[in-house]
């Protein structure tokens, strides 16, 4: 019998961090382009994600990297993977 074992492709995203009350969790704000279907014009779309900050290292206005993982908590399922400052 083979082991077939396929790679798990992890989604991972690059945004801004917007807020760090919280402990060990920044809120980060993604930006993406769409385009209206009707008028083809242009327009940003924004999502916030909480991410899992374990280290504390991320502040407001660093560009971050962050990765899917397990559920962490009940909104919680992305881990930061880098801080670019």
């Amino acid at each position: 019998m083979l082991n077939n074992q396929t790679q798990s492709a992890t989604r991972s995203f690059e945004g801004t961090v917007v807020s760090t009350a919280m402990n060990k969790t920044v809120i980060v704000r993604v930006d993406t382009m769409r385009m209206h279907e009707k008028y083809n014009k242009n327009y940003k779309v924004s999502k916030r994600y909480p991410v899992h900050d374990e280290k504390g290292e991320a502040k407001v206005g660093d560009k971050v990297t962050f990765v899917e993982c397990r559920p962490i908590s009940k909104t919680k399922k992305w881990r930061l993977e880098a801080v670019k400052k």
